[in-house]
């Protein structure tokens, strides 16, 4: 469903070890909102919810809730860190349209 790159997936691994806690899990959603109709949330938890789908990619936990599987087929987890920033990316085949700045998207 949901892949995570080498550098996204260390970049994961970091995080949580610099939380102290790295047991837990990265959520992957999908929310109503931006300019574009939909847009992403990333947080990390300790645990999936009941009907979360767990996906282990990398050595990295990512939970999704059943809604938001609707829109994460195939979708890739980058992360960057040129000289423009630094900062998670979405690669998602199934967004037809996507704003200007990156942050939501439609399907």
């Amino acid at each position: 469903m949901l892949t995570v790159s080498d550098e996204a997936a260390a970049k994961i691994r970091t995080l949580l070890e610099q939380e102290g806690a790295p047991q837990r899990g990265l959520r992957v959603a999908v929310k109503g909102g931006g300019c574009s109709g939909f847009q992403y949330k990333l947080e990390f938890e300790d645990e999936p919810a009941d009907m979360d789908q767990i996906v282990e990619s990398n050595g990295v936990r990512i939970f999704v809730d059943p809604k938001s599987s609707l829109y994460l087929s195939g979708v890739i987890l980058r992360y960057d860190d040129g000289l423009m920033g630094a900062g998670f990316q979405v690669e998602n085949p199934n967004a037809r349209t996507t704003c200007g700045c990156g942050e939501s998207f439609s399907v």
